[in-house]
C-alpha cells in the first residue's frame, strides 16, 4: 500500500482531452483490478472505499486530530477511484482539489474596507435575508462504519410559507463543469452525470427560535450573541468558532445586506485573520482572501470585494502527518455559497 500511495503523490494529472477520460462502462479487466484494490484495502485497514450518502451525513466543521487520520484512508479511496478511470498502468485522473492560489500581483485589501463597503451596500437597501441556502461543497466526511470519503455535491435548500422546506442535492465538480462525476451507490463506485440527484426531500413544516433556525439579526452585537448560541459556548467566540458559526449560518441562511455587514464587522474584529490578496474560487468569482492559521490547519475565508458577502471557506492541513498520509497543503473541505 505504501507503494501504491507514493504513486499517486507523485502523478500527475491526466489531460482533459486524454482518451482514458472517454465514458463507458468498465472492461472486465478493469473491474477485476478495482474490486481486487479494494478488497486489499479492506482487508488492511478494516474499512472499504466509496462516499457517503449526503443527506443522511454532513460535514463537521470542528477541527479535530480525527480527521487527519481519516485523510490516510481517503487516500486508499483516490487509489481505487484512479485505477476506476486509468487502469494500473496510466497516470491517475482523480484527485482531492487542489488549493485555491492567491494570486501573486494582487493587494490585500483590509476587512475593515470591505466593512465599508458592506455598510454602504446595506444602506442602499439591497438583498433582503431568505431562509434557506445553496451551495458547492468537498470534504473529507466522517463515520464510524462507513468509507471517509464525499463527491463535490451542490445543496440547494428551499422554505416555503408553511415552513416545510425542500432538499436538493446533486453530484457536481465545479472545477470541470458537465464532466462526469464518481460515485459510490449501493451496486459500487460509478460514474454519474453532471448534475445527478443524489437526494430530493421535502420536510413537514417545522420551526424553532434558537439559532441558527431562527432568523439572525442585522446588528453586530446581537448578531455575535446569536453566533455564539449557535455554536452553544459561553465564552467568546474565537476566530476559529467565529468561521465555523460563519459556515453554520450560510448553510441555513442567504444573507441580506445588513445580515452581510455585521458579519462583516465580526470578522474584521476576529484576531488572527490577515489579509493576503485576491484568488479565484471554484465558481470563477474574483474574491479577496482572509487566512487564519489554526492548530495543524489553516482557514482561507473567501469574500466578495465589492459589498463584502462571504463566497466561501476552505480547510488546508497546515503542516505533514505521514502516518495518517496527509501532506501540508492538502484540502480537507471547502464550501462555496451562491446567492
Amino acid at each position: 500500500m505504501t507503494d501504491e500511495l507514493e504513486l499517486l503523490r507523485r502523478a500527475n494529472p491526466v489531460r482533459d482531452d486524454d482518451p482514458r477520460f472517454a465514458e463507458g462502462p468498465l472492461s472486465h479487466e478493469s473491474e477485476s483490478r478495482l474490486n481486487h484494490l479494494m478488497a486489499s484495502a479492506s482487508a488492511g485497514t478494516g474499512v472499504g472505499t466509496g462516499a457517503e450518502t449526503v443527506g443522511e451525513r454532513r460535514p463537521r466543521r470542528t477541527r479535530t486530530r480525527l480527521v487527519w487520520a481519516l485523510a490516510a484512508t481517503v487516500v486508499v479511496a483516490l487509489t481505487a477511484t484512479a485505477l476506476l478511470l486509468a487502469g494500473p498502468n496510466t497516470t491517475p485522473a482523480v484527485a482531492a482539489p487542489r488549493p485555491l492560489v492567491v494570486r501573486a500581483d494582487s493587494t490585500p485589501v483590509p476587512l475593515g474596507t470591505l466593512v465599508g463597503r458592506a455598510e454602504r451596500d446595506a444602506a442602499d437597501g439591497s438583498a433582503g435575508l431568505r431562509k434557506g441556502t445553496h451551495a458547492q461543497s468537498w470534504s473529507v466526511g466522517m463515520s464510524e462504519d462507513e468509507p471517509p470519503i464525499t463527491l463535490p455535491v451542490e445543496r440547494v435548500v428551499r422554505w416555503n410559507a408553511d415552513d416545510s422546506h425542500t432538499e436538493l442535492v446533486v453530484a457536481t465538480d465545479p472545477r470541470h463543469p458537465g464532466r462526469r462525476v464518481l460515485t459510490d451507490a449501493d451496486d459500487g463506485p460509478r460514474l454519474v452525470d453532471d448534475g445527478h440527484v443524489i437526494s430530493e426531500q421535502t420536510f413537514p413544516p417545522s420551526w424553532s427560535d434558537a439559532p441558527p433556525q431562527s432568523s439572525p439579526p442585522h446588528d453586530a452585537t446581537r448578531l455575535r450573541a446569536y453566533l455564539r448560541e449557535a455554536q452553544h459556548v459561553d465564552t467568546p467566540l474565537t476566530t476559529g468558532e467565529l468561521l465555523d458559526a460563519t459556515a453554520l449560518l450560510l448553510d441555513t441562511w442567504t444573507l441580506g445586506a445588513r445580515e452581510n455587514a455585521a458579519l462583516a464587522r465580526l470578522l474584521a474584529d476576529a484576531k488572527g485573520l490577515r489579509p493576503v490578496g485576491q484568488v479565484t474560487d471554484r465558481l470563477g468569482r474574483l474574491g479577496q482572501a482572509y487566512v487564519y492559521d489554526g492548530a495543524g490547519y489553516r482557514r482561507m475565508l473567501i469574500m466578495d470585494p465589492a459589498d463584502g458577502a462571504v463566497l466561501g471557506l476552505e480547510a488546508t492541513a497546515a503542516v505533514d502527518e505521514p502516518e495518517y498520509g496527509v501532506e501540508a497543503g492538502d484540502v480537507m473541505d471547502y464550501s462555496a455559497w451562491i446567492r
